[in-house]
């Protein structure tokens, strides 16, 4: 089987790209193929613009940047997202990409009866957020939950995704980051589990 694997991080030395290299070691050795789509290295705009506005009013055909990400996700059974935690959610960049490739009629389907068709229920996403503050922190401010509320429902059930992995890699005593390597790793291997 086949993986996209979604990194958002301008820095390629960063804790980001190393998770992402374990993950996509795991999915490797486990006989599977995959794809990493760099959203800072290939430079993608993740500002939503007039034509991406077109698209939604039904005026335009999707801009050919949003095709060509849609047409990676296509190509996958599994959809993998590492990211940082910026502000307690996403970085621009990754929502962006969200906001401009998850399109009415492509990822879910507005009726005119007032319904939702979910257009990506064969998709399996694993998610893993990488944040500076210790696990106390983000408990004290429920930043698990919100994150499952935001990001697992409001995102991806919304579209009938399923989310198989929503990991937070957080900073520990002791065993930070190389335990969090072999966690990425293993959720790579787990992919297609």
């Amino acid at each position: 089987m086949h993986a996209l694997i979604v990194v958002a991080h301008a820095d390629q030395q960063s804790f980001t790209h190393a998770v992402t290299a374990e993950v996509a070691k795991g999915i490797t050795d486990s006989g599977h193929t995959l794809e990493v789509a760099d959203l800072s290295e290939q430079g993608f705009d993740p500002r939503f613009g007039a034509p991406d506005l077109a698209k939604f009013r039904n005026q335009a055909e999707v801009p050919d940047d949003v095709r060509f990400e849609q047409q990676r996700i296509e190509r996958a059974g599994a959809l993998v997202l590492v990211y940082p935690i910026y502000w307690w959610s996403f970085p621009a960049l990754l929502k962006g990409w969200i906001d401009r490739v998850f399109t009415n009629g492509w990822a879910y389907e507005e009726r005119a009866d007032g319904g939702l068709d979910k257009k990506l229920d064969d998709l399996n996403v694993h998610l893993l957020a990488i944040g500076g503050a210790n696990l106390r922190t983000f408990a004290r401010h429920g930043y698990f939950g919100a994150m499952r509320t935001q990001i697992d429902h409001g995102i991806f059930d919304y579209v009938g995704a399923s989310v198989r992995t929503s990991e937070l890699l957080l900073p520990a005593e002791g065993s930070f980051p190389q335990a969090h390597l072999q966690i990425a790793q293993d959720i790579g291997r787990r992919v297609f589990a």
